[in-house]
């Protein structure tokens, strides 16, 4: 099958690979698109996943298929199957799996990560990572169903309160999708930074009530200028500086979500006093534990757009110049075709 394989910083090839081996309890399914995260960016410059990454690799994550072969004992799903792919696969047996805690799991299997990932005309994973999507959502969408789930996990940490001000720094596809929940969370006025003036539309358009441009405008008269109080900040941007802004704009009793990533060995100011007197809670939001299926809920739905949040869809042979032109990045939320 031909896939695209990561050798190490700044390589990766598209080539022929085998498929592997079909266990008893496991799904290959014949992957129709897989989105490109940030991990993969990471990866891509030496930076590793969220776990090691030991080279040579297929890369990718974020995917939806149909069925393909399915093992003697798998009784979930069908050959046909239409699902999306959930890459986390947790042991059931350590000490975190065992305290509800399964996305600690010290043996996590990572697909993308630590085995054969999702850019490559299939995938082999077990039974219970795959989950039938319904017809009317797009396999498009559906692709999407990984990066919501962590986006639910996140905004389930926010604990944001009926009418509260929630300010959103970044509105690429991260940001435009926890701009839909808080939404759906209850959150009273939001308020969404962004440099790309595009985005700042798409995030007027899918419900924020205050856009702010922070290379023209003060971000702190503008939040003064429209609410008494800041109660969820969501750092979406993933960099040092808004990590720092995410903090410095908090109000009091704020939760401060630190959900964007950084680089490994980033480091952030900041100003303990600062934390003290205001209350602020800081917090992050590792992976999706149990959201998978709320994700697909809420698509199949309708109650979460991501139409626009797709920008590009470039087939497997173009990988390359996603990793290599920024631009891409910059626009939104890119597919491989596969």
């Amino acid at each position: 099958m031909k896939a695209a394989v990561y050798f190490g910083r700044h390589d990766i090839r598209v080539t022929d690979v085998g498929e592997g081996p079909l266990g008893n309890n496991q799904v290959r399914v014949n992957v129709k698109y897989c989105g490109v995260c940030g991990t993969d960016i990471h990866i891509y410059e030496g930076d590793g996943g969220s776990g090691a990454v030991v080279p040579p690799l297929i890369i990718g994550h974020e995917m939806s298929g149909v069925v393909s072969e399915i093992g003697k004992d798998v009784k979930s799903v069908q050959v046909g199957d239409r699902v999306a792919v959930d890459p986390n696969d947790m042991c059931g047996e350590c000490y975190f799996c065992k305290s509800a805690q399964a996305h600690f799991c010290t043996n996590n299997i990572g697909i993308g990560i630590n085995n054969p990932g999702g850019f490559a005309e299939y995938v082999t994973i077990r039974e219970k990572q795959v989950y039938k999507i319904p017809d009317n959502l797009s396999f498009e969408t559906a692709a999407l169903t990984e990066t919501l789930s962590c986006c639910l996990h996140g905004i389930d940490l926010c604990n944001i309160k009926t009418g509260q001000t929630v300010l959103i720094i970044g509105a690429g596809p991260i940001g435009l999708l926890m701009l839909q929940l808080a939404k759906m969370s209850g959150a009273g006025k939001i308020i969404v930074s962004e440099i790309v003036p595009e985005k700042r539309e798409l995030a007027l358009k899918y419900g924020a009530n205050v856009v702010i441009d922070p290379s023209n405008e003060d971000i702190g008269d503008v939040l003064k200028a429209n609410t008494t109080n800041v109660g969820c900040v969501i750092e979406c941007a993933g960099t040092t500086r808004t990590i720092e802004q995410a903090i410095k704009y908090a109000g009091k009793g704020a939760t401060v979500m630190m959900f964007g990533l950084v680089a490994p060995e980033s480091t952030v100011s900041i100003k303990p006093l600062e934390i003290f007197m205001k209350e602020i809670k800081l917090t992050s939001s590792f992976i999706n534990p149990y959201t998978f299926d709320r994700a697909i809920e809420i698509l199949g739905l309708g109650k979460v757009k991501v139409e626009e949040i797709i920008t590009d869809i470039i087939p497997l042979d173009e990988i390359n110049k996603v990793f290599e032109d920024s631009s891409f990045r910059r626009r939104g939320k890119i597919l491989i075709k596969i």
